[in-house]
């Protein structure tokens, strides 16, 4: 099965303010760009996606971005994650009724096109299907087969939300990339540790992150 992935992104300027303890302001939208980047390369570059769809009002990432491959949607509902995923949702399934959709988070910076292709390929068993993040708390990945909703429930505390959306969870061992996500510094750490992309990599060079 062939996937669409929509990505939402906010405006960088409010991107990542939980990392002030490891980045100061002034770099934490360029982190928040990195972090998309590795994740829009990496997604391209997985053999089960045909399209990734980037929801956002940044001008700057939707620059970079579009040069990577990414198609950009403007955020037309400015309500929130959910809302920019649901609106993603339903401008690809305008023009293509029958597609598969999955909503990703845009910082995943260490994701691996292999790691993201065996959590897709097991969520095509499923109508819906989500995927946990490391603090098994969250979701980073909300699929959808077509002609199903993609009824997206993120934000703290996903994962209860989406397993009682009937969602089916996957249960995937060793897919750690597709799971980290980054709002803290210790998950930057984390990141860096799994091995991050090269926007990331270069973003993050010059900060002095303890343990890393």
């Amino acid at each position: 099965m062939q996937w669409t992935l929509v990505i939402p992104l906010k405006p960088l300027a409010r991107a990542k303010s939980r990392l002030a303890d490891t980045a100061a302001d002034g770099v934490r939208p360029g982190l928040a760009l990195a972090f998309a980047q590795d994740t829009v390369a990496a997604a391209l570059a997985c053999t089960e996606v045909a399209d990734v769809v980037v929801v956002t009002d940044d001008a700057l990432a939707g620059r970079t971005l579009r040069g990577l491959g990414a198609r950009i949607v403007p955020d037309a509902p400015g309500s929130g994650l959910n809302a920019a995923l649901g609106h993603g949702a339903a401008v690809v399934r305008e023009s293509c009724p029958a597609a598969a959709v999955a909503a990703l988070n845009a910082d995943l910076p260490a994701l691996r096109p292999t790691e993201l292709s065996r959590v897709l390929g097991a969520a095509a068993e499923y109508p819906r299907a989500f995927l946990a993040d490391a603090a098994a708390v969250g979701t980073t990945l909300l699929c959808a087969a077509p002609g199903r909703p993609l009824r997206p429930a993120f934000g703290t505390g996903s994962r209860a939300r989406h397993r009682a959306s009937g969602a089916a969870e996957l249960g995937l061992a060793d897919v750690h990339s597709v799971r980290q996500d980054v709002d803290t510094g210790e998950d930057l750490r984390a990141a860096l540790a799994l091995g991050v992309g090269r926007f990331t990599a270069a973003a993050s060079a010059r900060l002095l992150i303890p343990g890393s």
